[in-house]
């Protein structure tokens, strides 16, 4: 695509996004779509995955047409999720939690949804996130290594250049870490990198980028996850590439 078409494209985005409240969105889809077809990605895992949200962005916004795997341990949640995965065959939700050990965990439910998480809300958490995110019950929840799954899902849904995003609420380290190995046949991950504490534990965003570099896993791009949090930065996200995938002549 040339530039032009595509800085056209990407304004005509950008014009939608503010007229449906949601121009905070923009970096990150625009990113989006640029990797998954630069980089020929023909599966997504969206890990922590609530209603399917990211994954209906991927469809009406950045426009990717291949398999989805969507991750979500709520139970509350997942029916709506599953619901909304049905109208799409290469869609599919699976209610479990993935983490770096096969078995069940406690998984609290936070008093709003999206908070909800393997671990625990830190009590140097800001304020304004108090009422929303406590724990208001826990449930038991399935977890997986990916390491382990990985080639279970190869087999069923047959894809080639998957991309792992995570928002796991703190734990997408743990994430990382059960992939093991295999994380190597990732083209990108997009990880959710917190800057001031919201749970017990939580991996910082200086360590978490650290330990992707460790794994041959560079940044492509940031941006802030939300509407922001003025004055105090609190979480960003951060897409990564596969240094295995970038040209070796660069």
């Amino acid at each position: 695509m040339s530039r032009y078409v595509r800085e056209l494209r990407d304004r005509a985005l950008a014009v939608r996004l503010a007229l449906a409240g949601r121009v905070h969105q923009y970096p990150e889809i625009q990113v989006l779509r640029r990797f998954l077809s630069a980089f020929a990605v023909d599966c997504v895992f969206d890990v922590g995955a609530n209603r399917g949200q990211y994954a209906t962005m991927l469809r009406k916004d950045a426009g990717f047409r291949g398999t989805i795997l969507s991750f979500e341990p709520n139970p509350q949640v997942f029916a709506e999720l599953e619901r909304r995965a049905a109208s799409d065959g290469k869609w599919h939700a699976f209610n479990m939690a993935l983490s770096d050990f096969d078995g069940t965990a406690s998984f609290n439910i936070m008093a709003a949804d999206q908070f909800s998480s393997l671990k625990k809300p830190s009590g140097e958490q800001d304020a304004i996130f108090a009422d929303r995110n406590k724990v208001t019950h826990t449930v038991d929840m399935q977890c997986r290594r990916l390491e382990n799954l990985l080639p279970e899902l190869k087999a069923a849904h047959d894809f080639a250049r998957p991309f792992l995003k995570m928002d796991t609420q703190g734990h997408d380290l743990s994430v990382c870490e059960g992939a093991g190995a295999v994380l190597s046949e990732m083209a990108g991950v997009q990880t959710e990198l917190g800057v001031r504490p919201i749970y017990e534990g939580g991996t910082g965003y200086r360590v978490m980028i650290d330990w992707l570099a460790d794994h041959a896993f560079v940044p492509s791009a940031f941006f802030a996850n939300n509407k922001g949090h003025f004055p105090l930065l609190v979480e960003m996200d951060g897409i990564f590439v596969n240094q295995a995938y970038l040209p070796q002549d660069r």
